[in-house]
């Protein structure tokens, strides 16, 4: 099926619909870390604005693939956001310098396994896949939800009146243009979307520009920006298990774009995929950023919009480095509501689920090892998801593993599929019951 190819005009204004759908999710790492280590000011416009250079950075090194990494799927990089907790942790513990060394040997450490570790794609057949893909969207669910009463739930304005109504306004605009609009308006029913529900609630009084008037307006990536990185073994260690862990989710982002794309994933293709969000990683340790991963949020912007070409990505790379150098357009951004988030990533993250339900679809569901795979596999990552507390008396180490439902959810499925059909990579087809009516 060929791609809809769209002008740059067009590929613009959509690598801002995707540059919005993934900025809240980008931001939130550097908030929580610098705020847990005490950050001044400056140095929060630092790492703000650092972090959202270095997305930009971490995409288009995904994007461009050539002899030696890139995946060159339309995929967009963001901050690992399991990395946050084994970060701060680092930081109080020990620095912030012991901090981003560890990040740099976890990246050096993706780049050289790169390889061997794209031999899993023999333990992706279709059942796998499809489970993998579906609970992406499933846990995502509860953060749009989160999102959508207001971001946090222990707060008495937590479900109130107007975050409702501004979530149900931009859900309901969202897919009004998707039912009666077609071509590029349709494409862009998300941007519409935000940029309408964030006007609702500038006449409800609930857009501060504070932000805007506050922040600088040139802002450069600077090299040991927080000091020269030290290396401490555990450190290390911790983050090199956290890039695993990144790794393993990755991998599904990869199978679920694949899937979407019509186009079988190959060895060659993860391993140029992990290959670059290594060396995204290596960078982010250099300027003191965080370490980079493939966001699953964007992968239902894409079935929404039906534009599954790279280019609006390259703008959307382009925009992010452009903003990180510009902080002042930067926090722009983030003045759309939480609520107004929430309501368009609940349609796109739904679109997720809904893709894995199709590859699903294509498997032998009368063969019941097939059911128990999928069924054990969703219901423990999406159980993990709501009580990611579940695994609290393991040692550490295995918590960070096992506190990611995504992870859960590839390993068990992995687990299951090489125990009930032998690591068969092919499913079965679905048999014909012949009408005898």
């Amino acid at each position: 099926m060929a791609e809809k190819e769209v002008s740059q005009q067009k590929a613009a204004v959509l690598g801002l619909q995707h540059l919005l759908a993934m900025y809240s999710g980008a931001v939130a790492v550097p908030l929580l870390i610098g705020n847990a280590l005490k950050f001044s000011p400056a140095q929060m416009t630092y790492l703000v604005s650092i972090d959202i250079f270095m997305c930009g950075l971490a995409t288009l090194l995904q994007l461009m693939r050539n002899k030696y990494f890139g995946i060159g799927f339309p995929v967009i990089l963001g901050c690992a956001i399991q990395a946050v907790a084994p970060l701060q942790m680092i930081g109080q513990k020990f620095s912030i310098n012991d901090m981003y060394g560890a990040i740099i040997v976890a990246g050096i450490f993706v780049v050289l396994i790169s390889g061997v570790f794209a031999k899993i794609k023999k333990f992706f057949p279709p059942v796998v896949t499809g489970t993998l893909i579906t609970t992406i969207g499933l846990t995502l669910v509860p953060v749009a939800i989160q999102n959508m009463g207001g971001g946090n739930s222990a707060a008495k304005s937590f479900g109130s009146g107007q975050n409702l109504l501004l979530a149900f306004c931009t859900m309901f605009i969202i897919l009004a243009l998707e039912i009666w609009t077609k071509g590029f308006i349709r494409s862009i029913s998300v941007l519409i979307g935000l940029v309408a529900g964030t006007v609702i609630a500038a006449c409800m009084g609930l857009v501060s520009f504070t932000p805007v008037v506050e922040a600088s307006w040139f802002h450069l990536p600077q090299l040991f920006y927080f000091g020269v990185p030290k290396f401490e073994w555990s450190s290390s260690l911790t983050m090199i298990i956290i890039a695993l862990v990144s790794m393993v989710e990755s991998t599904g982002v990869f199978f679920a774009i694949g899937d979407l794309l019509h186009h079988d994933v190959t060895e060659e293709d993860l391993k140029k995929g992990y290959r670059a969000e290594g060396i995204a990683q290596i960078f982010g340790g250099l300027f003191n950023a965080f370490p980079y991963t493939t966001f699953s949020q964007n992968v239902g912007l894409l079935q929404l919009s039906g534009i599954k070409t790279k280019r609006p990505i390259y703008w959307a790379g382009g925009l992010l480095m452009a903003m990180g150098l510009l902080p002042k357009i930067g926090a722009m951004v983030t003045i759309i509501p939480t609520p107004v988030l929430g309501g368009a990533m609940l349609v796109m993250f739904t679109m997720i689920a809904v893709q894995g339900i199709k590859t699903l679809a294509k498997v032998d569901l009368s063969d019941n090892n097939n059911v128990l795979i999928i069924a054990i596999s969703i219901g423990l990552g999406l159980g993990v998801t709501i009580y990611p507390q579940f695994f609290k008396n393991l040692p550490a180490t295995v918590q960070l593993f096992l506190s990611n439902g995504i992870v859960i959810t590839s390993l068990s499925a992995t687990i299951l599929n090489f125990l009930l059909k032998g690591g068969d990579r092919k499913a079965k087809p679905k048999t014909q019951t012949a009408n005898i009516m």
